[in-house]
């Protein structure tokens, strides 16, 4: 079993919002592979379902963004995983749109949710696929300064960024996919 966790904030006033965009990649991949996520446990909206035929736990906690961790420890306690069998879906205010990156541990790098994951879990070993959603900029799609970042996870995407947000969540699945056939390593390797 692997558990597969995207991060964002409850509630129909934040669907939209970048801080959304786990929840939103979640989704997708349930779409994808035909898993419901109607379960309501461990704190979270929760699908169980095959990916790649590997049996996986979809889920989007229902605590808020800086609460992530709570709804993580539960669910790991609940499927009795190893920190290498979680993943966690979040987005990266430091990475361009439409960019993704896998990394196998490490440090929140000021992301709050990964930080209340990583608090609860006791431990940073545990995978995370980030997903950039930084303003595109010039032509050249480097990212554009923003002046308040809580301002900026909490919009919603542009008409035009749309683009760009649609296309990232096959690129996530695919990693997603990549990573429970081939490993991290080769995930990383391909989509990094």
């Amino acid at each position: 079993m692997n558990l597969i966790i995207g991060l964002g904030n409850p509630g129909k006033g934040y669907a939209g919002n970048r801080h959304n965009i786990g929840f939103r990649c979640i989704d997708f991949l349930a779409r994808r592979h035909g898993i419901s996520l109607r379960q309501r446990k461990a704190r979270s909206q929760l699908g169980v379902g095959m990916v790649q035929g590997t049996k996986v736990a979809l889920a989007k906690p229902q605590t808020f963004m800086n609460l992530s961790g709570e709804a993580a420890a539960a669910l790991k306690r609940r499927y009795r995983l190893r920190d290498e069998c979680l993943l966690v879906v979040h987005d990266d205010l430091d990475l361009p749109l439409g960019r993704i990156r896998i990394r196998e541990r490490g440090g929140a790098g000021g992301h709050r949710g990964v930080e209340s994951v990583i608090d609860r879990l006791g431990s940073q070993d545990f995978p995370r696929l980030r997903v950039g959603i930084a303003s595109l900029g010039g032509e050249d799609g480097s990212p554009r300064g923003e002046v308040d970042a809580v301002d900026h996870v909490l919009s919603d995407f542009t008409a035009e960024e749309m683009v760009a947000v649609r296309k990232v969540y096959a690129d996530v699945g695919a990693a997603i996919e990549c990573l429970l056939t081939d490993g991290i390593v080769a995930a990383m390797n391909k989509y990094n």
